[in-house]
């Protein structure tokens, strides 16, 4: 049986609404099932297709009901033969992966239906009557809709026009897809297929997870596989990296130290942000005589510069030879992406905050995205920049476009209180003292992500992994390895006491002077 790149259990527990990527069915009903299998396969947005949760109830909110009201067993057989005539009828011929999965006890029938190569696709309005109509469908957020009008006309004008990430890449082979790059995947997003997969040929598990296509006697891998699951993508696509470059004395200057970041897109992502993050993020303290609390400000909030990061890595073209560039100065982070935002947004709407996009230009990387929890794809990103911004105190982001949106840039100011990263080091983190007035003790302390400030306030002496791990309540241990414990090691703040063997049993972690010097200002690790 065929087991879904996404874990459904997760899904479901989480309470994951109706949207415009899942729809819930009570049961088997297979005129509305079907229009909706084909919406997803026309994937009007450029989202990745969805899917359909045969059996799983929901409430007038649209959220999930448990438990499930699932499918008997004596109907599974039956609901799949139809279904096979039934998606027969789609045209051109479009057929969903079928995975049958048990939540609570009860089964539930689960449609994977990603974006078909074929597009556009039409359905009968009634698979069951005698004399059909064929209509185009497309989804409108938690609802599937008829094409009418100047939607079906750009419905239309979208045929043959995959997109680039999810094109095969015929100037490659199957092998170079690396079977434990997405065992990795699967594991990190904790999907049934994970169990299945080392008993999986390379071949049989990518087309599993919808990396690899064509047929039997010829496969060909994804352009998206090729970027997230091969260790060298730029093989392929010349300039698939991040160069972080920073300039001691601006712009102008004479001097500047580059660092180049390549390989599988999540992977690269997060090691030029955890880089910039260790050597060029500072928070000031400034502490005053006439009250208690202190002022906290950074110079460049991490979460802005995450969003702004994931979102070129997410939008750029990966058909153009050109890097992505972060351009680091005293006065400003500025990150540079090719080509612009599409030309339905306007340049407006980005300073307002206020934009939608009609269309993503990469609808598979941000699937893939979307699974690692590095995006959330729902036009928010720009919004989050301006907020973090504003939360810190910071000037407003400036974005910027040419007239042909050739290229986009956003920049992030320098807040105008935070003191600069030293000039000739940036991977030391001194004590700094600048001209200030006699009012203010600034301090340089390491930015850390709310969930290392949660591991720092549970340490007690020397603690276990287990220990660490039950005091804050998570049972994931691969969650709690990849997003508490590994980015409080990698910050320098914990440490093991036996560093020369890092999977001893008797392995302990405990606070660094500076993980204590980071509590020390932030009592409770930074809870309100």
């Amino acid at each position: 049986m065929t087991k879904l790149p996404i874990n459904l259990n997760d899904l479901l527990r989480q309470r994951t609404v109706e949207g415009d990527r899942i729809e819930y069915k009570a049961g088997w009903n297979p005129d509305p099932i079907i229009r909706t299998v084909c919406a997803f396969a026309n994937d009007f947005e450029n989202l990745g297709g969805g899917y359909v949760v045969i059996g799983q109830d929901c409430d007038a909110n649209g959220q999930p009901v448990f438990p499930p009201g699932g499918v008997p067993d004596k109907q599974l057989d039956k609901i799949q033969r139809e279904l096979l005539a039934y998606c027969q009828l789609i045209q051109p011929p479009y057929f969903p992966v079928l995975s049958v999965e048990e939540v609570e006890g009860r089964k539930l029938i689960v449609l994977w239906a990603p974006g078909g190569q074929n597009r556009p696709y039409k359905a009968p309005e009634s698979v069951t009557a005698k004399h059909k109509v064929w209509r185009y469908y497309i989804r409108r957020y938690s609802s599937t809709v008829e094409a009418k009008g100047e939607t079906e006309q750009e419905l239309l004008s979208l045929a043959a026009k995959v997109p680039f990430d999810d094109r095969y890449n015929q100037s490659a082979r199957i092998e170079d897809l690396s079977k434990p790059l997405m065992q990795a995947f699967l594991q990190e997003v904790d999907s049934a297929l994970a169990a299945d997969a080392p008993g999986l040929s390379v071949e049989a598990l990518a087309r599993q997870m919808n990396v690899a296509g064509g047929p039997t006697e010829s496969p060909w891998p994804k352009n998206v596989g090729l970027l997230f699951f091969n260790e060298t993508p730029e093989r392929f696509f010349p300039s698939v990296q991040i160069d972080v470059v920073w300039f001691p004395e601006g712009a102008g200057g004479d001097r500047f130290e580059e660092k180049i970041f390549k390989g599988p897109l999540a992977r690269m992502t997060r090691e030029a942000l955890s880089y910039i993050q260790r050597n060029y993020l500072r928070e000031t303290v400034i502490k005053h005589p006439d009250r208690a609390e202190a002022t906290r400000v950074w110079n460049f909030p991490y979460a802005a510069i995450e969003e702004a990061l994931v979102n070129a890595v997410y939008h750029r073209s990966y058909e153009e030879r050109e890097p992505i560039e972060v351009r680091i100065g005293n006065d400003e982070l500025v990150i540079l992406s090719f080509p612009g935002p599409d030309r339905s947004i306007r340049l407006e709407d980005f300073q307002a905050g206020r934009l939608v996009s009609r269309r993503y230009r990469n609808r598979r990387i941000g699937e893939f995205l979307k699974e690692l929890e590095m995006t959330e794809g729902r036009s928010t990103g720009i919004p989050k920049i301006l907020k973090e911004m504003a939360a810190n105190g910071s000037p407003a982001p400036l974005f910027e476009t040419d007239d042909d949106r050739l290229s986009f840039v956003i920049r992030l100011p320098r807040h105008p209180l935070a003191l600069v990263p030293p000039a000739d080091s940036p991977q030391v983190t001194p004590q700094v003292t600048p001209q200030v007035t006699p009012q203010v003790t600034p301090q340089v302390t390491p930015q850390v992500t709310p969930q290392v400030g949660m591991l720092l306030a549970q340490i007690e002496g020397e603690m276990t992994r287990q220990a660490i791990q039950d005091a804050l309540g998570l049972a994931d241990r691969e969650h709690f390895r990849k997003t508490y414990l590994a980015p409080a090691l990698e910050l320098g703040v914990i440490e093991m006491t036996l560093p020369d063997k890092p999977n001893s049993r008797s392995q302990r972690y405990r606070l660094t002077p500076l993980g204590q010097r980071w509590l020390d200002t932030h009592p409770g690790g930074g809870a309100s």
